[in-house]
């Protein structure tokens, strides 16, 4: 079974929002491919998180956890659930300066976005892939993900301008 590392904001456009409250709501052709990784996801294959709950804890903050009303809700509850087909949990120790053990310093060397350093973590440990809708991170220092190994499905592709209605 596939596993993949889930960018908050995948759930956050698959319920037509964005991460943050400036920024317009994301195309449908955006929301329609985070809606569709999440069914998919779902059905057959696993989220990977960490066992310090670092990944659930930022997914709580934009998320319902009652499931409804969209589809980045209802992936929540799936993750609220533990469900043991559909979640596994890895740890990530951290460094004496706080890092994570298995983020690459090149990562940290670039200034990668320490909110995202989590993510980068467990795919980089699980060598798996990290799914990103509409953050600008994982665009930006494709090259150093890429060179680190750390592989980044872009949902919503890499050009910008098209992940938000004009």
């Amino acid at each position: 079974m596939k596993c993949f590392v889930v960018d908050t904001n995948v759930a956050i456009v698959a319920n037509g929002q964005s991460e943050r409250p400036e920024e317009r709501p994301p195309t449908i052709q955006c929301r329609t491919a985070a809606v569709i990784f999440l069914m998919e996801l779902l059905a057959s294959s696993k989220i990977l998180l960490d066992l310090d709950g670092e990944a659930q804890g930022e997914y709580r903050t934009y998320l319902n956890p009652r499931g409804q009303p969209g589809v980045g809700d209802r992936f929540y509850l799936e993750v609220i659930n533990s469900a043991p087909d559909r979640v596994e949990r890895i740890d990530l120790p951290r460094r004496e300066d706080g890092e994570y053990a298995d983020l690459p310093q090149a990562l940290i060397d670039v200034g990668f976005d320490p909110s995202e350093r989590k993510f980068a973590a467990l795919a980089n440990k699980a060598r798996t892939p990290v799914a990103n809708a509409t953050d600008s991170d994982w665009v930006n220092d494709a090259m150093t993900l890429q060179a680190c190994g750390i592989s980044v499905q872009n949902l919503c592709g890499c050009d910008k301008t098209k992940w938000f209605e004009p």
